[in-house]
């Protein structure tokens, strides 16, 4: 299984929307919550040298936020990185 984490903001729509698509996938993550931790805000800079929420990595590798990960899954790229097993038509 592959290691997911995503850093996060609590009043954040696109975050949201990350975390419900993971999860409609069936994805663990590991959620990051920089809404009142500078320290941790830094860390998502420092990793992604983005500034804004959600950032989202999949062992290690910066994949982008949620615009990419939708984008990601429409191209059923999503579900090749995860290595998900596509639902079964019975």
């Amino acid at each position: 299984m592959k290691t997911v984490e995503i850093y996060t903001k609590n009043h954040c729509p696109y975050c949201w929307r990350a975390k419900e698509l993971l999860r409609i996938k069936g994805v663990d993550f590991r959620e990051i919550d920089i809404s009142d931790n500078l320290e941790k805000a830094r860390e998502m800079r420092e990793r992604s040298g983005r500034q804004t929420v959600p950032e989202i990595f999949i062992d290690g590798r910066l994949i982008g936020g949620c615009d990419e990960l939708f984008e990601l899954d429409e191209r059923g790229e999503l579900a090749r990185i995860l290595a998900l097993n596509p639902p079964s038509d019975e």
